[in-house]
This record gives C-alpha cells, structure tokens and sequence, in this order.
C-alpha cells in the first residue's frame, strides 16, 4: 500500500502539500471520515483517488454534494483489478456499479483474491456484503457453488441485500448436484423470487441437463412449491412465510375438527354410503398427489436397478397409493414396501378412500423426511398424470404430441394432426399440493435438450403462469413437442390476468413448414405483441404436410391476433412463401416486420419486388421493416425508393438493408432517388433511420461518402466500416 500510496503522491508532484496531506488523511479515514466528507471539492478530488473501495463507496454523497464525479475512479479500479474490457463499455453509464457487481460474482466464484490490491483490503470492507446492494444480475454456474456460499449463516445479511437489488438470475454449464446443494438452491430460490424481486431467470448452455435441477428451478421460477420442511432456513422455518404458515395451521386445525365431525357422521351412515357428488372427485385427487410419492421418493435416496425402476414407473402409473383405513386415518403406504407389493394393491381400498374423502398422508421417516419432502412436488410436477397425462409404456413420442395439444375449434393449426383436441385441457394438472408465490416476468432457455417429459412440465406451468411477459426458448430440440408448449400457452391465453406478450422460438430444425408453425404459435395465444421465430436454415427440415390436413392461411392472422405488433423470421427459407410474405406486409395491425436472412429474392420476379413495394406503400401502420440478409443488391435497393413516393400512404420511419451486396454506386442512386421523392412531398416524410451494416460500400470510398452524407441529412444512418474482401475470403474458405 505504500508503494502505491508513494506513485499517487509523485502524480501530484513531488513534495506537494496536498498529496502528502491527502496520504497522510486515508491512512487515519476511520477517525477522520466525517470531516472529511465537509471538505471542498478541489481538496477532496485529490484525496478520493487515495481511498480504498469501502471508504470510496460511502464518498459518493459527500463526491456529489461537492459537484465531483467518482466514475474516473472506479472505471481505474475496473482497469486496474479486472484487467478486462467490458463488452459494450461505451455504454456503461455508471462504472461503479458495474465494477462492484462484477466484483461481487467474481469473489462469491472464487476467481479474485482481494488481497491481491490495496484498495480492496480493508478490513471495515465485507466484500460480498457491501457489494451485494449494486447486484442486479448474477450468474451461477457448474456445482451451484455461489448458491451453497449465499444461503451460508454469515451470509444471511447478504442475501437480504440480494432480494432487493437482484432482477436477473442466470444459470450457466450447470452440472449434477447433491441434496444440499439442491436444499440450498430451493432456499436460494424461494428468497430471491417468491420473496425478493428477481424478475427473469435465464439458463443457459446445458447439454445434458439434470431432470430433478432443471424442474425444480422451473417450478419455483413459476412460483410453485411446497411449504414446511422443505423451506427451512438455517432448522427454522423462512421467517416471511412464518406468520403465513400459523395462520394457514390454524384454518387447517379448524378444518380438521369440522372433519371428524363429519367423518364420524358418514361413518355412522355406513361403509357404503355415498357421498356427496364431489366426494370421488376430491379424493382422486388426494391419491393423484400421493401417487408419485410411491417409488420415486426412492430415487432421492439412493440408486436402484433398472428392473426396480420399471417396476416403480408401472407402479406410479397403474396403481395408486395405499390408501386403507387404520383407526379412522388413511396413510400412503411406506416407501420400504417394495414396488412388487404396490402391484398387488386392489382396488377396494381406493373405493374404501373414495367413500370417506381420506386425505393421503404419508407416514413420518424420521431423518429422512426432510429430504423426501424437498423433491416430492418435482416428481409430482414432472410425473403426475392426472388431465390427460399419458401411459409412456403404451403410447409413442408422436402420439404424445397428439394428445398434448388441445386446439380450440376454428384455429388455424386445429387441422393439422398434432394439432387435433384429444379431450380436456391436456397436461394441465391440479397444483392444489404447492403454494403458490411470486414468480418471474421473464424466462429464458437458451441451448438446453428438453424432453417430452420436461416439455409437458414446462406445459403444465405455464397454464397458469399468469405474471410471464417473455418467453424465449432457443435451441432446445423441442421438435414435435413444440405443441406440448403451445397446449400450455392456449390454456394460459385463457387467463384474464395473463401478461405474456412476447414469444421468441428458435431451433435446428422446425417440425412442419414455418408459416404454419407461425399460425400455430398465433393462433394458441392470439394475444401476443411479439413473435419472432428463427431456424438454421443449412438443416431447416421442410416437412412434407400429411394428406388431409389443410395449411394454416396467413389470412386469418389479423383477425386471430389484434395485439401482435412485431413479428421476426430468421434464417427460414421463405422464397415459396410469397403470398403469405405480401399478406403479412398488409396487416393493419403490425407495426414492425423482420424478414432476416430469409431467401426472399431468392426465387422470384420482378413483379414480386413490386408487388412488396405497392403493398407497403399503402400501409399505413408499418413503422419499421427489416430485411437484412436477402441479396437485395444496387437494383432492388433502387426499388425500395419508391416506398417514399408522392402518392405513398406509408408511415415507413425505419429501413434495414444490411447484409444485402449493396455497392456505393448502387447506395448513392438510391439517395438521388429518394432525394426526389422528398422534393415531391415537400419534405414532409417520415422516415427517420436507415442500417446498412455489412454492405459492399468499401469498393468505392469516394462515392460510398457521397451517398453517406447526402443521407445524414436526410436520416440517421447506421453503418459500419466492414472489410468485404475479407469476408468474401472468409466465405471461400468455409465453403
């Protein structure tokens, strides 16, 4: 520290007054720091650089009030510790947060010693407790390390801090875990969103993901889970659910008495009595919570042979718990029995549980019940097969698809086959076992395999998932199952209080033809603002459509979807879509269109261009078109011009031509052109931005400067000093 003490002060010169003054006032901070925050601003600009990163943070007041900025100094401290350049620096606003937030992750990951620079190492200063209150993004990755390390005891403070400042939770290369690093995520969890302000959760590259992890942090992101043991803290129960949970115990204690009363009178009444209408409906749903609880409460404790499993699956399908009357209480049956005996079960003493509305009530495993209770509602999330869930031992991957779906009457995608209602709301279940929290706005899957089980749990989430706002599923191999996704979204469109608004879906392969999936995806939640779609097109299967179910027609998307304002297609081969192409571009009510990297000229005539410039002139309610990617080239660029024409009703204000062999010759006849064309309108024309990323405008600097600035006075201009030898050498290469 003196070294470093010694380099500031020569910086002010040597033997100066004030930078001795100032070394000697940050060596004694503790006594001194008050009346150094009255300080004027020139003495205290020269001290701020002195201070190490505890007093620097509690300086920003007194930096302020004196008309000083500390961003300088923090962005130093970014150089000097991080020793990285930030993507997107020149737009960071406030280098202090950002510096102390990165800080944060980088020492709850272990990949900083803050001994490792003076201005780290005070010991007034918590590293992860003073930085916590600048974390609004965090990371976590492999083992969950940073979950175990912030639901420590000493940490309790820190995640306090979390659950006010954290909006976004991102999960990375996770791996396998244990119980105690799962039990610790769950109290991670239920902190940070059922009771903190964590708004999306985003995760990300997972090749092969753990079933149990991944629905787990579904279903609480959802705001599922299940109260007592599993939400303990520290052997205590959270202390915000504590007041909830007595009071529910009370509710629940009355309930109770007013239940034997009224089992002891059905009792009197006879064994075969029948109850009341609702009576087999109530207690097949009790059995239905118990029914996962039958083996796979197993799998938790320890491994067991494929036979055992087969054994269990069948079980947890066709039978249902024990649910025999002992002393006037049902009881599921211990998970000691052995899946062969759950087997032998009959059926009279489901009638039995059926005629006295039983509650399923599993008995107490000592040490063990802890752990069981944790997971139990994943198993139950994932597998219950209650509305419509399938028999996997008797039905095929594409037969689920089938009935996964429950298309309503007159939807555009009600033809085809994986699209036919099948009966009920399919995979949606009762989540009567689980409290219901606060769940996030916003949820992210970007590179994570989602099998048809963990898409019909997806499903069943998102049917009531009423706060979601944005959904992006990218690269998940969804294939078929797609529709398992879409039956949950038309079950949650259904929702007077539902929230989500934008869709983005992007994938290898698409399962049938784009424009239908579009219809399909529209007309499942006719609702949506945003939809964007995009698949590779190097392996984009064009599936041949089955005999007898018609296409969905691009036609009926306005009136299915009065709300969607922007819609994207990427990297998909529309160049045999031209007519569903021209009727999208006459939608009254979209007001952004994306057409990017989508052959659109690939195939087509002169006509066709004319046909998409007539149609957008006479659109009124397009604001922005983007086609980047379609080899407009000098000649169809040219064309473009005439949107903006004397007899144009267009509203067009912004234009994307990027990425599309545009030469500067080609560029500056454009300009001309539309130059023209504002001279027409009296320059009264509402376009405002142009892009020309990627474009072939070096070939010629002096005319591609020409044309650029005869369009700045114009528009905005966005383009880029792109090498395109480079890239056409880069392209050969590949090739």
């Amino acid at each position: 520290m003196a070294a470093a003490l010694s380099g500031a002060m020569a910086a002010e010169g040597p033997g100066s007054l004030l930078a001795l003054s100032a070394a000697a006032v940050s060596r004694s901070m503790g006594a001194l720091e008050r009346d150094v925050w009255a300080l004027p601003g020139h003495l205290l600009r020269g001290l701020l650089p002195l201070l190490t990163v505890f007093r620097l943070e509690r300086a920003e007041g007194a930096a302020r009030r004196a008309g000083l900025s500390t961003q300088p100094i923090w962005r130093k401290l970014w150089d000097d510790v991080m020793k990285t350049r930030p993507p997107n620096s020149e737009n960071i606003t406030c280098w202090r947060k950002k510096f102390l937030e990165t800080f944060f992750s980088n020492v709850l990951h272990g990949v900083l010693d803050v001994s490792s620079d003076w201005r780290l190492n005070d010991h007034h200063f918590s590293p992860l407790l003073h930085s916590s209150p600048h974390v609004s993004q965090l990371t976590l990755c492999n083992m969950l390390q940073g979950a175990v390390e912030l639901t420590a005891e000493h940490n309790q403070k820190v995640l306090e801090n979390l659950a006010v400042s954290l909006r976004i939770l991102k999960f990375q290369h996770l791996l396998s875990s244990d119980q105690s690093i799962r039990r610790s995520l769950v109290l991670l969890l239920h902190r940070l969103i059922h009771h903190g302000s964590v708004s999306q959760v985003s995760m990300y590259s997972w090749p092969v993901p753990d079933t149990v992890l991944l629905v787990l942090i579904l279903s609480m992101s959802a705001g599922f889970w299940r109260s007592g043991n599993a939400l303990t803290y520290q052997s205590s129960p959270c202390g915000l659910c504590r007041e909830k949970d007595k009071a529910q115990s009370q509710e629940s204690a009355q309930e109770r008495v007013e239940r034997g009363h009224c089992d002891g009178r059905e009792w009197s009444d006879g064994e075969n009595q029948k109850g009341s209408p609702r009576a087999p409906e109530e207690a097949d749903a009790e059995v239905n919570r118990c029914r996962a609880d039958v083996c796979l409460n197993s799998v938790l404790s320890g491994p067991r042979s494929p036979l055992q499993n087969q054994a269990c699956e069948e079980a947890s399908s066709k039978v249902p718990c024990d649910t025999s009357i002992q002393g006037g209480s049902s009881c599921c049956i211990s998970d000691q029995l052995s899946c062969h005996s759950v087997l032998r079960k009959t059926r009279r003493r489901l009638k039995s549980a059926v005629g006295k509305k039983r509650r399923c009530l599993r008995r107490t495993r000592g040490p063990y019940a802890d752990p069981e209770d944790l997971y139990d509602f994943v198993f139950t999330v994932a597998r219950e097969d209650n509305s419509g869930l399938l028999d996997k031992n008797s039905t095929t991957e594409g037969e689920n698809a089938e009935k996964w779906t429950s298309s309503s009457p007159g939807s555009p995608c009600a033809g085809h086959a994986v699209c036919k209602k099948r009966g009920g709301s399919a995979g949606i279940f009762s989540l009567k076992a689980a409290h219901r929290f606060r769940s996030v706005s916003t949820l992210e899957l970007f590179s994570i395999p989602l099998t048809g089980e963990t898409c019909r749990t997806l499903s069943n989430l998102l049917s009531s998932w009423v706060s979601l706002e944005n959904l992006v599923l990218s690269y998940n191999g969804l294939d078929a199952n797609i529709f398992c996704i879409l039956s949950g979204l038309r079950a949650l469109s259904r929702h007077s209080d539902c929230h989500l608004r934008v869709v983005r879906v992007s994938d290898v392969f698409s399962h049938m033809p784009c424009m239908e999936l579009v219809c399909c995806i529209l007309s499942a939640f006719p609702r949506l603002h945003t939809l964007s779609v995009s698949f590779d097109l190097k392996n984009q299967l064009e599936v041949n459509r089955p005999e007898g179910n018609p296409s969905c027609s691009q036609a009926e998307i306005p009136e299915c979807n009065p709300n969607l304002k922007k819609l994207s297609f990427h990297d998909m081969n529309l160049a045999e879509h031209q007519k569903e192409v021209l009727l999208l571009l006459q939608d009254p009510v979209l007001q952004e269109i994306t057409f990017s990297f989508c052959r659109l000229f690939e195939s087509s005539t002169t006509e066709f261009l004319s046909e998409i410039i007539n149609t957008v002139k006479r659109n009124s309610s397009l604001k922005s078109l983007k086609l980047p990617g379609n080899r407009l080239g000098n000649h169809r660029l040219v064309a473009l011009a005439d949107i903006f024409s004397e007899d144009s009703s267009s509203s067009l204000c912004q234009l994307d031509v990027s990425s599309n062999c545009i030469k500067p010759d080609g560029l500056l006849e454009f300009t001309k052109k539309l130059e023209g064309h504002i001279q027409q309108r009296g320059g009264q024309i509402q376009f405002t931005h142009l892009r020309l990323f990627q474009n072939w405008l070096d070939q010629d600097a002096e005319t591609a400067q020409e044309a650029l600035r005869r369009l700045k006075a114009m528009c905005s201009v966005v383009n880029d000093s792109w090498d395109s030898s480079q890239a056409f050498a880069d392209y050969i290469s590949v090739m």
